[in-house]
């Protein structure tokens, strides 16, 4: 595991780099982040030798002090499995946090009661922290999943609610996503991980002409996370990521990028800090009010956050 500073990284560059210059004081927004208790509900996904590092309990208790080194005070809580009982559990959660801002759910977009499921999820403990719906695409092993009749429907229900979807997808699904985007442009579209590119292999294409189809459509948004694990996980250098990150922020521009760290699954590759430090070297081009997009002001805007106050 790759526990420290990498090569190729900005040594100049630290968790704490210009927070306050970037954020307008009120702090950093991290737009990507799980919890899970094993005991609770079982993650599937967390399977084999290779991941044993995360086959444990994280909470929110766990990531307060990474965030608050990083100057992190806001985060968008992310659903991990395809089980209703687990959204309720993170809107309870956002309730009693100062943390969570926000919480992307899930529900089953297939069936016939999307508008209702939503409903009463909006109508429960912290439903107001419900900013958006995701299922992970990245799983269905039919390439136009987005494009059924069914799941078009249950997205048109995701916006018919004023919620945002978060597109889990990988490269070879993404002109299926493009489609998607175009027919329903009064919904909000957030990509999450840049949808995967192969970074660890080194490639771009036909990952970049596909994210920048997506990208023209002005509803989809786009998190500069998950790279890490999609690098080496043993040897990735922030060299390695640039031109991932260089794709996305031309084509969306950072008024439509947000940070995410991943956390915990981004232990498999780095630490919070170095995540944090990584986004930090990607961005360092920017302008500061450029910066302070995309560690909270995109985010903050893409999810209605300070609508979904708690």
């Amino acid at each position: 595991m790759n526990t420290g500073m990498n090569a190729g990284m900005n040594t100049g560059m630290n968790a704490s780099m210009d927070t306050s210059m970037e954020s307008g004081g009120d702090g950093r927004v991290d737009a990507h982040h799980h919890v899970w208790d094993l005991g609770v509900r079982d993650q599937p996904w967390i399977s084999g030798e290779a991941m044993a590092p995360i086959r444990r309990d994280f909470t929110l208790d766990d990531l307060a002090p990474h965030a608050r080194a990083a100057g992190v005070t806001r985060t968008v809580l992310v659903q991990t499995v395809p089980d209703p009982g687990e959204t309720p559990e993170f809107l309870a959660l956002a309730a009693s946090s100062p943390l969570v801002a926000g919480v992307v759910g899930w529900v089953d977009l297939t069936a016939p009661g999307v508008p209702g499921a939503l409903a009463a999820l909006r109508e429960g403990d912290g439903g107001r922290a419900l900013v958006g719906i995701r299922h992970g695409v990245q799983s269905e092993p039919d390439p136009r999943w987005l494009c059924r009749d069914d799941v078009r429907a249950g997205l048109a229900a995701v916006a018919e609610a004023g919620l945002v979807y978060d597109l889990l997808t990988l490269p070879h699904q993404l002109p299926a996503a493009v489609e998607t985007v175009r027919a329903l442009p009064g919904l909000t579209f957030v990509v999450d991980h840049l949808s995967k590119p192969p970074i660890a292999a080194g490639d771009l294409e036909p990952w970049a002409t596909r994210i920048r189809e997506l990208a023209a459509a002005p509803n989809v948004y786009c998190k500069l996370s998950g790279m890490v694990t999609e690098a080496s996980w043993e040897k990735w250098t922030v060299d390695d990521l640039r031109p991932y990150a260089e794709v996305v922020l031309e084509a969306f521009g950072p008024e439509r990028v947000m940070f995410g760290s991943d956390w915990p699954v981004c232990l498999l590759a780095a630490s919070y800090a170095d995540v944090v430090t990584a986004a930090e070297a990607l961005t360092a081009a920017l302008t500061p009010a450029e910066r302070k997009e995309v560690f909270g002001g995109t985010a903050t805007r893409a999810y209605g956050l300070d609508a979904a106050g708690v």
